[in-house]
């Protein structure tokens, strides 16, 4: 079904995205038909809106034009079977759309219905812009423009009202100062915004609110304020007591915590982040809201459901909308690394800007259901030096991976933990009386939930069924059967309750909140009592029963919220529905836009698990999968997709060159594959193409191959690199670099010339805020300067690339900089801490992906490590690779030089050296070292009866630069030791 956005821009939708309108006139006429609201418009009136003068034509392009429209609205009709949107109807056309099927039409009807604050929050999400925004100008739309525009206000208006019932009045502030000044004749929108501003503890900027709103009257109509803001002023003054009304709810009742909010309220002074965890059922989050409570700032609350269909990151977004802030728009760049921290940062200075005005209590419930992005914005926050307190609570049951990396990583931000236990025997008592408290608390283990379920039961039958779940099974059975049903329903749907995706079943609704089973938070909102409850319903459901419930709340969501792709992605998959398979497509494709990575990998993981293996569902696994650092998985799917392509040469193309990966090692992970893109792209280089592809696909070629390439790979680097340099993209020119220095391990002694490339990566990505390349560019300058013994050098750009892995969530920058820390250590010693690191390191490597880089590493390491402490090594190396040109050529040679014995082989040797006598041997990986490269030459010399004696004070040199005092006390015996 064809959904169409005329809040903003004029977008039609299906289930496949964005559907084509052609040309300007095309969308003219859609348009038109729109504003008639399904009634008809006749011919001449289309083309007086389409021509200021017609010519002879126009009544023929006008049929063209709805042909056209028809063919994208409905393209699957049967040809010459009558349309069923877009109709011929005398004297003209009409539109035939249902009313959900508009955004401006669901608008409107949705403020007949009295809604709720955050149905209104996510009515006003639809708008993106001025309503019909590129026909403001056409007489035939002004008036539905101007009438959508008082919609919006009367909206806008409403939605403050509903804060102010409910209490929230500073989140109400912010809109309502912008939108006074943007109507500054409407006397409502004044009062709503001095009220709020009272009640916010704000009576200095209520009655300046006041004076504003005189001034501009009186400039404007020549008159005063009507009796309402009058009398509002009066009250103002006099402080009277019905500005401010009573509680909206009380509070569930809090027993035995007195200790926990001592801790919490201790806790506030002087730290960031509190961390609440305990089992289901603690009482984690009633313990927050009592705090909260008592707290007195300003709170906003971003719970966490236990569903996978919402957006990336809407805790935050559900934060942001309670404290009447815009989330900022997510900013496009080159590098999605860099969109994604420009977009966390956003967020974060956004809130910052907001504790500016008061100091903020952000609460993120049930964190153990939390995505990446909400993890990682929960980080961004924290380091943001605000006068912001965030409680996160979790269930310690339920710690999943991304949590636990996340609490690791939180861990620096000095968070207060505070773990809830079961209530004591006493506190127990004071919820259900002395009486059944003993055997409730043997029974419950003071679990707060189980407590109150339980009390429940015993109250209506003196019976106590087993476990939480048989209480709330027990409880369910005593309600009606068609309450039974909308609670089902009402589970499928999540733990946050939309009524109209209940069939509006009010009646029911109620019954359940009476029962414990809902509680209401506002005009028209429910939700689950505890996420307990909701689990217990929903498992219970058969599974045949709960696919037909998800199928008919994705019906219901697709009528009325047809822009949530990934909720209707998440039913319509559980339905076993295929347009799950589209949906979760789209979800997959705005998770990538909004920067959220790993969303998007579940997304294509979902698509591909229930939708036919295509090559675009493979690259967009293969490419958010290498995004996410999961190198392996996006190999294997990159692999799978070049062999659907097959012999198709643009499809083989577009899998080729669909992302860019930086390469830091010089040993490919998975050759045979390897092998396979170069083959596959030297198919495609026969062909005639642009310089931009022709020079990314050299460039896949030198960084497949890598130092297994010879000739082949070096010629495809020197070539993309002359191409990349020719085109003005940014990108290319990094990714060749990269292919370059692949390339740069011909000969020994070519550390400079590294070191040059890295340092152009360096300012290149820097000027540009390609980070992964900017990375890699001082991953590259660590090995250079390691090479050189330049280990100031290194460590600042070591250092450099930490943080920008940091920043920018990019785990395994931390792996190359563990080991070259490693290395640093296994040259200044001691060795035993030395050989402790490398075990830390090698142990960092598990499971990234990197067998290139893996295969043997760590006993060369220890190998070399006891070699230059002049140890004797047991560690057997046996298997290590053999002699290729890759960045360990140095150090084989310098393994190589005790073991050779013909003249022939220490000349070859030497010859080999010769050109890297300024370096350490084996330091340019960034992973092992063996000591300065001219010892060793000085051995050789020696060997062939040569002068020695300048390579050992020369290997002292580098010595004393590598901060090794063992190196420069054996290079200086040796030079003894040869003179003599």
């Amino acid at each position: 079904m064809v959904s169409f956005a005329v809040l903003g821009p004029l977008v039609a939708s299906d289930a496949r995205g964005p559907v084509a309108l052609h040309g300007p006139r095309h969308r003219a006429v859609l348009a038109r038909l729109l504003v008639a609201r399904g009634q008809v418009v006749s011919v001449d009136a289309l083309v007086d809106s389409l021509w200021r003068e017609p010519g002879a034509g126009a009544v023929g392009a006008l049929q063209t034009f709805v042909g056209a429209l028809r063919r994208s609205l409905e393209p699957g009709r049967a040809p010459r079977t009558p349309a069923s949107l877009l109709v011929t109807e005398a004297p003209g056309y009409a539109l035939r759309a249902e009313p959900d099927q508009v955004d401006a039409w669901r608008f409107e009807a949705l403020l007949r219905r009295n809604p709720s604050v955050a149905q209104l929050d996510e009515a006003l999400g639809w708008w993106r812009g001025e309503p019909y925004a590129e026909f403001a100008d056409e007489p035939w739309a002004r008036a539905e423009i101007a009438r959508l525009a008082e919609l919006r206000s009367l909206a806008l208006e409403r939605r403050a009202s509903g804060l102010l019932e409910l209490g929230r009045a500073a989140e109400a502030v912010p809109d309502l100062d912008s939108h006074v000044d943007a109507h500054p004749l409407r006397e409502e929108a004044w009062r709503l915004f001095v009220l709020a501003l009272y009640r916010a503890g704000r009576q200095g900027d209520a009655l300046a609110a006041l004076r504003r709103a005189r001034a501009v009257l009186a400039a404007d109509l020549g008159v005063d304020p009507g009796p309402g803001l009058r009398q509002l002023e009066q009250d103002v003054l006099t402080q009277a007591p019905r500005l401010i009304p009573s509680e909206t709810a009380p509070r569930e009742r809090l027993v035995g915590r007195e200790r926990e909010l001592a801790e919490l309220a201790e806790a506030a002074g002087r730290t960031r982040l509190v961390l609440v965890s305990g089992e289901a059922g603690a009482g984690k989050t009633a313990l927050v809201r009592e705090f909260a409570a008592r707290l007195g700032r300003t709170t906003a609350w971003g719970p966490n459901p236990d569903a996978s269909g919402v957006p990336p990151a809407w805790p935050w977004t559900r934060i942001l909308n309670a404290l009447g802030e815009p989330v900022p728009a997510r900013e496009q760049t080159g590098d999605p690394a860099v969109s994604r921290f420009r977009w966390h940062h956003a967020v974060a200075a956004r809130l910052a800007e907001v504790a500016v005005r008061g100091r903020l209590l952000l609460v993120l419930d049930d964190l153990q259901w939390a995505g990446e992005e909400t993890l990682a914005l929960l980080a961004a926050v924290i380091a943001e030096p605000a006068p912001v307190l965030v409680v996160a609570t979790y269930r310690t049951t339920e710690v999943s991976a991304e949590l636990s990396a996340a609490l690791g990583r939180l861990a620096r931000a000095d968070p207060v933990r505070l773990y809830l236990g079961g209530l004591s025997v006493a506190a127990v008592a004071e919820l259900v009386g002395d009486g059944p408290a003993e055997v409730i608390h043997r029974r419950t283990a003071g679990n707060p939930f189980f407590v109150r379920e339980l009390a429940r039961v015993l109250d209506a039958e003196g019976d106590l069924p087993d476990g939480i779940r048989d209480v709330v099974r027990h409880r369910l059975d005593s309600l009606p059967e068609d309450g039974r049903a909308v609670l089902r329903r009402a589970a499928v749907v999540g733990a946050e309750i939309d009524p109209g995706l209940l069939d509006d079943a009010w009646e029911e609704l109620e019954i359940a909140v009476r029962t414990g089973f809902l509680v209401s938070t506002g005009p028209r909102q429910f939700r689950f009592a505890h996420s307990l409850v909701r689990d217990a319903v929903y498992e219970d459901i058969p599974l045949a029963q709960r696919a037909q419930l998800h199928a008919a709340v994705a019906e219901a969501l697709a009528r009325r919220r047809p822009s949530e792709v990934s909720l209707l992605a998440h039913h319509f998959l559980r339905a076993g529905d295929d347009r799950g398979v589209g949906y979760a497509r789209a979800a997959a494709e705005r998770a990538e836009r909004d920067f959220a990575p790993h969303e998007a990998v579940r997304w294509w993981q979902a698509a591909l698990a229930h939708g036919p293996r295509t090559v675009e569902l493979l690259m967009g696994l293969a490419r958010t999968s290498a995004i996410t650092g999961s190198l392996e998985a996006a190999r294997r799917y990159r692999a799978e997709a070049l062999d659907l392509a097959g012999a198709d040469l643009a499809l083989t193309t577009r899998v080729l060159t669909a992302f860019d990966v930086p390469g830091i090692w010089t040993d490919n992970d998975d050759p045979a594959l390897a092998r396979r893109i170069a083959d596959a792209a030297d198919r495609v280089l026969a062909t005639e193409l642009e310089p931009p592809v022709r020079a990314r696909l050299l460039a896949t070629v030198a960084l497949e191959l890598r130092s297994a390439g010879g000739p082949r790979a070096r010629a495809a680097a020197v070539e993309a690199e002359q191409l990349a340099r020719s085109v003005d993209d940014p990108a290319l020119l990094a990714l060749a670099l990269n292919a370059l220095w692949t390339q740069s391990c011909t000969r020994a002694g070519l550390a400079p010339a590294r070191a040059r490339i890295g340092t152009e990566l360096v300012a290149l990505a820097g000027r540009h805020r390609l980070v992964t390349f900017e990375v890699l560019g001082h991953l590259i300058l660590v090995q250079a300067h390691s090479a050189l013994a330049d280990f100031t050098a290194a460590e600042a750009h070591a250092s450099a690339a930490d943080r920008l892995g940091e920043e920018y969530d990019i785990p395994l920058v931390a792996v190359f900089t563990e080991w070259y820390r490693a290395v640093r250590l296994a040259v200044t010693g001691p060795l035993a801490a030395a050989a402790a690191a490398y075990r830390a390191a090698a142990a960092r490597l598990t499971g990234t992906g990197m067998s290139g880089l893996d295969r043997g590493i760590l006993p060369l390491a220890q190998h070399c490590l006891y070699l230059q402490h002049g140890r004797v090594s047991t560690v057997d190396v046996s298997g290590w690779r053999t002699e290729q040109p890759d960045l360990l050529l140095e150090l084989r040679a310098c393994l190589a030089v005790p073991g050779a014995r013909t003249t022939a082989e220490r000349r070859r040797l030497y010859a080999t050296l010769t050109p890297a006598a300024a370096e350490l041997a084996g330091a340019g990986s960034g992973l092992v070292t063996l000591g300065p490269v001219a010892h060793y030459l000085g051995d050789l010399a020696a060997a062939l009866d040569l002068p020695a004696a300048a390579h050992y004070r020369q290997a002292a040199e580098v010595a004393r630069r590598a901060g090794a005092p063992h190196w420069v006390a054996a290079a200086e015996e040796a030079a003894r030791n040869s003179a003599a």
